[in-house]
């Protein structure tokens, strides 16, 4: 997984393979002052150590480690059952198993088509025709299951009622699992309650509908699979259960004895059930967290939403067709859309739906304590500004503020000056780079006092040749700081003490480089140097524009900022430091 750990470095740069090992759950105190070693479950240490010891044992006697001229190239499709057990196999012998299983499931529908056929003395013609029709309804109530829940996230976005479900989990389930359900339910229940054909019986028209899924899954299998998509195998494993489970019938009366034939589907689909639930469940606690620090742009609503959707398809896709066999499976669904009306309620019009909670999911509120200065070229101060700078990391931003103690007036985007200012004119670090559209600016007429100095001193300016001019500069200040060069249209930055890749590709932000510094404990002066070329030689005029950040990260703040720091309610958790 891209998880952008630091293990991701020596990966990157350094081309050293290995295994990223990390807890998962619990991911609201993740990078928070609640992230302490006791929150974490001593088996979960335990387990992390059984792992790591297996791994260096079976690395210590891995026979490939001394023989490298047998080593096998390639991809593996892997992947653990309920945390039991751990499966894998080759790529190649993926494919093989998925064409194969899918094959042999639209092999086995049609068999159980022509035998519909036989046992109702209808041509296997009209079978085929009813079963087209099938497959159209089952591809609407696919499509249904897949966009209810889509249209339920972006609709509670659009009212401003995101990540609802943060501290509240339940509430996935009436949000997103029962519009997904009814959209599944729907179109079956209501074409079985229309149609009135008795050439075919009612249990033959239900394991058509069955069917239809099996075929659904079946092509998509195939299509993946042939697009190289490895995890192909999660349609493979509904489709196998439900193949052997219409094996079994086809061998045995039940096929076309009424009802009789959903005892092996029941049976065969509780592992798949199981399994998909899991993973499900795993993705939803994992990624419900990262809701509140993915950024203000990012809607994940839609995400859980959609991952609740897939799963509840795959997991239910054999067994909502089902509700069919009651004598009025419409109140399942009129329960289904009960449910999913008061989960609405609930998270729009309660406390339940009010994201965060104090210490266990609070709200991550970050924000400088900014001091800018601005200085033109002949060396005069021209603007001198404080303020506070907010990076929004969650949806809601500052409206689940509103109300609170906290007082936000003249808060504004910071949209305008980004498109004025290089950078923004703000101290950006690399996240706050990300979200400067998105970020807000709250100036205060009382300056903001730096706890240390971040000098910048220019040591010499030499023309090189006709076209070349070499800038050498000094740069001290706190262990977080930050360069940013913007050169004017005339003017190209061909040189610098920095990574030559960085300079020679195209810049992450418009016309600005981005340059952050970080260091231990040697405090010693940064010396670098940036060399611009002009074509017409002129070095007199301005050339470039250079700011500089330094971020005073674990300092004290001033009286100010600090009543400011505590006007925030019990559930944010403040990420906030001086910077200049």
């Amino acid at each position: 997984m891209p998880s952008d750990t630091d293990f991701r470095q020596f990966v990157t740069y350094g081309n050293i393979p290995g295994l990223d090992m990390a807890q998962c759950f619990n991911g609201y105190v993740y990078h928070t002052v609640y992230d302490t070693i006791d929150v974490i479950p001593l088996e979960s240490f335990q387990n992390t150590g059984d792992n790591i010891l297996s791994l260096v044992r079976g690395l210590a006697n891995a026979t490939e480690l001394y023989d490298i001229s047998d080593q096998k190239t390639g991809h593996a499709v892997f992947f653990d059952f309920l945390g039991l057990n751990f499966v894998h196999y080759s790529e190649a012998t993926g494919v093989y198993l998925n064409f194969g299983i899918a094959g042999a499931a639209l092999a086995l529908v049609f068999l159980s088509i022509w035998r519909m056929s036989d046992v109702s003395q209808v041509s296997i013609c009209h079978v085929i025709l009813w079963f087209i029709l099938v497959i159209v309804i089952q591809i609407v109530a696919f499509a249904l299951g897949l966009a209810l829940p889509i249209v339920t996230a972006y609709v509670m976005d659009s009212l401003e009622l995101s990540l609802t479900y943060y501290s509240t989990p339940l509430l996935v389930i009436g949000l997103y699992v029962c519009p997904s359900l009814i959209g599944l339910s729907l179109p079956t229940t209501i074409y079985y309650t229309l149609q009135r054909n008795d050439k075919l019986s009612t249990p033959y028209h239900l394991q058509l509908a069955l069917h239809g899924q099996a075929v659904i899954l079946a092509l998509l299998t195939i299509s993946l699979t042939a697009l190289g998509i490895r995890s192909s195998y999660i349609l493979m494993i509904p489709l196998v259960f439900y193949a052997a489970s219409l094996t079994l019938n086809l061998l045995t009366p039940m096929h076309d004895k009424g009802y009789a034939w959903t005892a092996f589907l029941k049976v065969s689909q509780i592992i798949p059930f199981l399994y998909i639930s899991y993973i499900s469940y795993l993705f939803v606690v994992v990624m419900t967290p990262m809701g509140a620090r993915a950024g203000s742009d990012s809607n994940r609503d839609l995400y859980i939403a959609g991952m609740s959707a897939v799963g509840t398809v795959l997991s239910f896709g054999f067994l909502v067709p089902l509700i069919n066999t009651f004598r009025r499976p419409s109140l399942v669904v009129y329960a289904l859309i009960a449910t999913t009306a008061l989960s609405v309620f609930l998270a729009s019009s309660t406390q339940l739906g009010f994201p965060y909670r104090p210490r266990t999911s609070g709200q991550r509120v970050a924000y400088l304590h900014v001091r800018n200065k601005f200085y033109e070229y002949d060396g005069s101060l021209s603007k001198d500004e404080s303020g506070y700078l907010f990076m929004y990391q969650d949806r809601r931003k500052e409206t689940v503020l509103e109300g609170t103690n906290v007082n936000l007036t003249g808060l504004v985007s910071l949209q305008s000056r980004c498109e004025k200012y290089m950078m923004c004119g703000m101290p950006l670090d690399e996240r706050y780079s990300q979200q400067r559209l998105q970020s807000k600016w709250m100036p205060r007429s009382n300056p903001i006092i730096a706890p240390r100095s971040t000098k910048l001193e220019l040591l010499s300016k030499t023309i090189i040749n006709s076209t070349t001019c070499r800038f050498e500069y000094n740069l001290t200040g706190p262990p977080q700081m930050g360069l940013f060069f913007k050169a004017y249209d005339d003017v190209t930055i061909t040189n610098w003490s920095f990574l030559e890749s960085y300079l020679n590709n195209p810049p992450v932000y418009p016309l600005s480089y981005h340059i952050f510094i970080n260091y231990g404990i040697d405090s010693s002066p940064i010396n670098f140097f940036v060399e611009t070329s002009k074509n017409n030689g002129d070095f007199d005029v301005p050339l470039f524009q250079l700011g500089v950040s330094g971020h005073y990260i674990g300092d004290n703040v001033d009286e100010e900022s600090a009543d400011f720091r505590s006007k925030f309610p019990a559930f944010a958790i403040q990420a906030d430091w001086p910077a200049s």
